[in-house]
């Protein structure tokens, strides 16, 4: 059977859910190994293919990320509206997670007094940095897993949420632009700039990949998310058919043969793979859709729970370090979920007063302006 991707969209029925909770655990089982020997390079998949499990999860997830998000803003087309809901899908969680980094397992674990951890200007630089995204994250705490064989690190994997949010904001940007542009000059520019963005940023990431002249990371990243927005705009004329995707992942696979070819062959085919997964399968599948997103929850806490344990009990095993890790993990991500980011998603309308308390204080913005 062939559906063009956009007739999926109508409700939340899907596997977007099952797809990010099993990149999160990814990357939990990625991190055994430098958290538990002090390298990565003993990770199969790194030895196979040139590429960690965690990599490839970072991509689905920035994936899925730029897919959702834009329909996020395309379909609300409301600025403030997708600026808050961005806000309440990334920090509440996320300061609580930071707290509890500072507060519980960084207070177990530190080598100084809990005064001195407490009134140490790297604590508070932890907090600041990580609560707000703006100028990168910071990774140590004073005194904390200072001999352990991945030695000091709290929290690496929230490496990735600053980029997330300078996604989101050039995202806006673009978008707000192309739609203003759009109406001044009556045309529709939005599809071809996206596809173009998309399409420059795909080939700028295999090139430099070959031959480096910028941040691998950042262009790695600006390229799946974009390429997950581009989806999203083409939607109407993009076919999810097992026709197209077993040859697509028959490519990929036939093209492990060669690490730099495999490279060429996932950029470009990762995408249509995830939201086929994402759509087409269904049955008990689905089920998993209805228990809850435990993806982020999963995703922050992973980190210093893994580090908890290998200080815990020292030359653990991967795969005891696995499964207590995930468990511990699972167990925070489940309250995280419940307890936070529910909570915060009900929320999400709530920009409604925002909206009037800006318009209210504009007039006093105006008057105090003239003065």
């Amino acid at each position: 059977m062939s559906t063009v991707l956009s007739s999926y969209l109508q409700g939340r029925d899907n596997n977007f859910n099952l797809i990010r909770f099993i990149a999160a655990s990814l990357v939990l089982v990625s991190h055994c190994y430098p958290l538990t020997l002090g390298t990565g390079d003993t990770e199969p998949l790194k030895q196979l293919l040139g590429m960690t499990w965690g990599y490839l999860a970072v991509d689905i997830f920035f994936i899925t990320s730029g897919f959702l998000v834009a329909n996020s803003l395309f379909q609300r087309n409301h600025l403030l509206a997708f600026t808050w809901a961005r806000v309440l899908r990334i920090y509440p969680a996320l300061i609580v997670a930071v707290l509890f980094s500072v507060l519980v397992v960084g207070l177990i674990f530190t080598t100084h007094t809990p005064a001195d951890y407490l009134s140490h200007p790297q604590t508070h630089e932890y907090v600041l940095k990580n609560i707000t995204l703006f100028s990168g994250v910071e990774y140590e705490l004073p005194g904390v897993f200072a001999n352990l064989p991945y030695k000091n690190a709290v929290n690496g994997s929230l490496w990735t949420l600053p980029y997330e949010v300078k996604m989101y904001f050039y995202l806006a940007l673009i978008g707000s632009f192309l739609i203003y542009l759009c109406k001044r000059t009556g045309t529709n520019v939005l599809k071809t700039a996206f596809l173009g963005i998309a399409l420059a940023a795909l080939v700028t990431n295999i090139v430099n990949h070959f031959y480096p002249f910028l941040s691998a990371s950042y262009t790695r990243l600006f390229a799946v998310f974009f390429m997950g927005t581009a989806f999203f705009i083409y939607r109407d004329s993009i076919i999810l058919s097992k026709k197209y995707f077993l040859p697509c992942l028959g490519i990929l696979f036939l093209s492990a043969f060669d690490k730099d070819v495999f490279f060429i062959a996932y950029n470009i085919l990762l995408p249509y793979l995830v939201f086929y997964i994402a759509y087409v399968p269904a049955g008990i599948i689905r089920h998993f859709n209805k228990a809850g997103d435990y993806s982020y929850g999963i995703y922050i806490y992973a980190f210093p729970v893994q580090q908890s344990v290998a200080a815990i009990i020292p030359g653990v095993s991967i795969p005891g370090m696995m499964l207590i890790a995930f468990i511990i993990t699972f167990m925070l991500s489940f309250l995280s979920w419940h307890l936070i980011e529910k909570q915060a998603m009900k929320i999400k309308d709530r920009y409604i007063v925002l909206e009037q308390w800006l318009q209210t204080m504009r007039p006093a913005m105006a008057s105090n302006r003239k003065r």
